[in-house]
């Protein structure tokens, strides 16, 4: 593996990360009818939908 190549490429992985983690501990509307376990896949599946 070559590793990120800049700080901007990092930055996006470790937002994505932050947002997911969030999602998982139910800091956001996204997926709270669900329990935790599916908690993500629901999330986006909400979003996909609202795009």
């Amino acid at each position: 593996m070559r590793g990120l190549r800049n700080d901007r490429n990092a930055q996006t992985i470790v937002a994505g990360h932050a947002f997911v983690q969030n999602l998982r501990r139910g800091h956001y509307e996204l997926g709270l009818d669900d329990p935790p376990a599916r908690r993500v896949a629901a999330a986006f599946a909400e979003l996909a939908r609202a795009i």
